[in-house]
């Protein structure tokens, strides 16, 4: 049997490993166009900051080191031009010399990922303008940066490579602007989550420019300027481009498979294409979101990899299936962690999902053991049936973690309030007794025995202009002096009972506290003394870094200045 692979790296690579381990005898060849077989994407933005110091270290691989291994023929600097599946033969251009031959398969895989979004904007070839997606982009960018010496960069896009390329950037000692088209940073975050990320960012001195779209490139006396619609501008001495990728799938498409949303290529479970010797992994598929059932494109390594032995395992007999993915992340931001799985709420909201949350600030580990750290947890299920949707954790220590037992529970298809059943790890040093995945589980437990019910910061408006409730905050006077929302009254949660004579018995009372258990405590109070409670979730400190980054957003609104 003679398998062609076209493209290495996480699906390719990993692939043609499985398959070598399967069949012995195979005839395995990867071509790839790039000069390298099997490198660490995710690295890249750490090798331009210097945390990552050789760059040897982002090659996982080499053709040699692979085939000294696997037996497998590594044909680096090889692009496929052409798929011609009627005489399974694929058309090679070497990039070395201009030769162009055909080799045959019997079975293909396709592992050609995706490329960065290159929009045609005036100005967009200047030297100083790149993308960030293979080793060499990382390499090219590490030359311009020490023969130049740029003093200022703009990072177009707001997601995990624009993050890691202007933190890396930032810590370089330029100075960093990112301008994101969407009204946050981190789509994959709802933007409530989002604003302890834009703190973050902001507190390690990069500008944001949030709800701005680039629309062209003008050189300036060496410099870029970075012209932004509405007649905003920033200079700088380089950009970088991370607006996002789309599936590099075009050869998939003029060999005439089926292909799926933004030009993808469609599989089925087995990894499949239309054509079944013809298989397809990674960043050029198209999959099933396991939470909405809906089609998808997931560009991460985990997939990739997954999908690749599976095909490697069909193509040998054995039956393997991929049956979608949920996008767990995880991304290092400056001292912050943040990790999702699932979907958020806007997502739930365009699949037409009814949907719940819960909102909680648990300590990293034991309060009473040095060293712990709060983090900001959203768990988000569907109503009646308690199916976890989707998680959001910030923080500091313990988010991966966290984000992974849930991400797991998902996948298990455990109901939300059963995240309280989970039998964890316990130590001082790296939980408490009640884990913060068990207290959200706690927390949804009572939403379903209707012992508590909620309201929630987009409310607040609305119950401001309301004279027919009261607003009541649960905290200590010198946590009310220090800042509270206007027409809140003060009572704390300890004084509660002794007191409960100040409140109008015939009005529902709207609480809240600093993370949201002593104004749990007080609904309950409240309840019991016949009032209908409703406890705010996140509490005052959830509040607070919502409100302050709308406000901060508000005041960098573009306004035809430059910067």
């Amino acid at each position: 049997m003679k398998v062609v692979i076209i493209g290495g790296v996480a699906g390719g690579a990993t692939a043609a490993a499985r398959l070598r381990r399967l069949d012995e005898t195979a005839e395995i060849t990867i071509f790839e166009k790039s000069g390298f077989i099997s490198y660490a994407n995710c690295g890249l933005p750490y090798y331009i900051g210097g945390t990552i110091e050789d760059k040897d270290e982002l090659t996982l691989q080499t053709p040699e080191s692979f085939y000294s291994r696997f037996h497998v023929n590594i044909k680096v600097l090889h692009e496929v031009t052409a798929i011609n599946p009627d005489i399974k033969t694929v058309t090679v251009k070497n990039l070395c010399d201009g030769k162009i031959f055909d080799e045959k398969y019997d079975k293909l895989i396709i592992s050609t990922g995706a490329k960065p979004v290159k929009p045609k904007f005036s100005g967009i070839d200047q030297n100083n303008i790149f993308t960030l997606r293979t080793v060499e982009d990382t390499l090219t960018i590490k030359n311009y940066i020490e023969t130049h010496n740029p003093r200022s960069a703009v990072i177009a896009g707001g997601g995990f490579i624009g993050i890691e390329a202007a933190e890396n950037l930032k810590q370089s000692g330029l100075d960093v602007t990112i301008i994101q088209g969407d009204p946050h940073l981190m789509l994959p975050f709802d933007s409530d989550m989002a604003a302890f990320i834009h703190s973050e960012v902001r507190r390690n001195g990069i500008e944001l420019m949030l709800d701005s779209m680039v629309e062209e490139f003008e050189e300036q006396n060496g410099k870029t300027l970075v012209k932004i619609q509405g007649g905003n501008s920033v200079t700088a001495d380089m950009v970088i481009l991370a607006i996002g990728v789309v599936p590099d799938a075009s050869l998939a498409g003029d060999a005439g498979l089926k292909q799926g949303i933004r030009g993808s290529i469609c599989v089925n479970d087995r990894m499949q294409t239309s054509d079944p010797d013809i298989y397809a992994v990674g960043d050029a598929v198209q999959i099933k979101n396991i939470v909405t059932s809906k089609d998808t494109l997931i560009s991460l390594a985990g997939p990739a990899n997954k999908q690749g032995r599976i095909a490697a395992d069909n193509i040998c007999g054995l039956d393997s299936r991929y049956n979608g993915g949920q996008g767990s992340s995880v991304i290092k931001i400056f001292d912050l962690t943040a990790a999702v799985t699932g979907i958020n709420e806007k997502a739930a909201a365009d699949a037409g999902i009814k949907y719940d949350k819960v909102i909680l600030s648990p300590m990293s580990h034991a309060g009473y053991y040095p060293g712990g750290r709060i983090m900001t947890m959203k768990v988000i299920f569907e109503k009646e049936s308690y199916r976890i949707l989707g998680a959001q954790i910030i923080g500091f220590d313990g988010v991966d973690k966290r984000i992974d037992v849930i991400a797991t529970a998902l996948r298990s298809g455990l109901k939300a309030y059963e995240l309280s059943e989970l039998d964890l790890a316990y130590a001082p040093p790296y939980s408490s007794a009640k884990d913060p995945v068990n207290i959200a589980g706690y927390m949804i437990e009572n939403l379903k025995n209707g012992i508590v019910k909620q309201w929630y910061y987009e409310e607040l408006d609305e119950l401001l202009r309301d004279s027919r409730v009261t607003l009541l905050d649960t905290r200590t006077p010198g946590e009310f002096s220090r800042g509270h929302i206007d027409r809140f009254i003060n009572i704390p949660v300890d004084e509660l009972r002794s007191r409960i004579s100040e409140l109008d018995k015939s009005k529902p009372v709207y609480v809240i506290c600093q993370s949201g258990l002593r104004s749990y405590i007080a609904s309950r109070i409240l309840t019991g003394y016949g009032f209908e409670a409703y406890n705010f979730a996140g509490g005052f400190r959830f509040y607070d870094a919502v409100s302050n980054d709308k406000a901060m957003n508000e005041k960098c609104t573009p306004c035809g200045m430059d910067y």
